[in-house]
């Protein structure tokens, strides 16, 4: 799948949900291009999961758009989707399968075509450091070798959008590195939504931040700009998103 420079690969603009009266998710604006890996942040509770599942087509927003690639999400959604790779929290694994045998699964689901499902499988085992383990059982691997299976069926179709919701949640320290080393080189040529409760993983990782609050946008910024104003992620995070913080964006 050749990469689309004509549009910006995902752009949000006015995304609203509401659930009866109550309002979960306000007016979020989100426009990402290739290269850019966005830490997308917040407490339980502030909508971020919520948000995450309308940038991927799994939950209707109430108003609002999503566009990936060019192509809007809710009036095309199948062509939309085909840009998009997901990682949800808890990893859609068949651990009864092989690697090889779940990874040949994932790929036809997303639409793969025959003559290509091979490279792809090869290319995307060598890229998380599966070569070895394609005939095992995925429920006898580790936790690290299921996370990484698990964004190998996210990106085996090569999406230009890549969504990680949690993606080193109970890993051991070296997991966490190899990890972030593969989310990196990812970002060279994705753009990725990135979702972490752990603020130094995603300061090692994202060079764009946003953090939500109460269903609210409250700080979308570059990580050089917090940095060359010597401002930590950690003291901000926790100044926004205080109970008693205004229902305003946060300068």
């Amino acid at each position: 799948m050749t990469l689309n420079n004509t549009y910006p690969i995902i752009e949000a603009v006015g995304l609203r949900r509401c659930f009866g009266h109550r309002v979960v998710v306000h007016d979020v604006n989100l426009k990402l291009n290739c290269g850019d890996i966005l830490g997308f942040l917040g407490p339980n509770g502030a909508g971020k999961s919520t948000t995450m599942r309308m940038l991927t087509g799994n939950l209707a927003p109430s108003s609002g758009s999503v566009r990936i690639c060019g192509v809007d999400l809710l009036e095309n959604p199948l062509e939309a989707k085909r840009h998009i790779g997901y990682l949800p929290e808890i990893p859609p694994l068949y651990k009864e399968l092989t690697v090889d045998e779940y990874l040949r699964f994932a790929a036809r689901l997303h639409g793969l075509a025959k003559i290509s499902l091979q490279t792809a499988l090869d290319e995307v085992k060598h890229q998380c450091d599966l070569d070895n383990v394609g005939k095992r059982l995925i429920g006898i691997l580790s936790k690290g070798y299921q996370q990484r299976i698990a964004i190998a069926q996210a990106i085996i179709h090569r999406p230009q959008l890549i969504i990680l919701d949690e993606p080193t949640a109970g890993l051991d320290p070296n997991q966490i590195q190899k990890i972030r080393a593969l989310i990196r080189e990812l970002g060279k040529n994705h753009a990725i939504i990135f979702s972490s409760h752990i603020l130094p993983e995603v300061e090692s990782v994202c060079n764009r931040i946003q953090i939500m609050h109460q269903g609210k946008l409250v700080l979308d910024d570059n990580l050089d700009n917090l940095k060359q104003r010597n401002m930590n992620l950690e003291s901000i995070f926790v100044r926004l998103t205080t109970e008693n913080v205004p229902d305003q964006e946060w300068t």
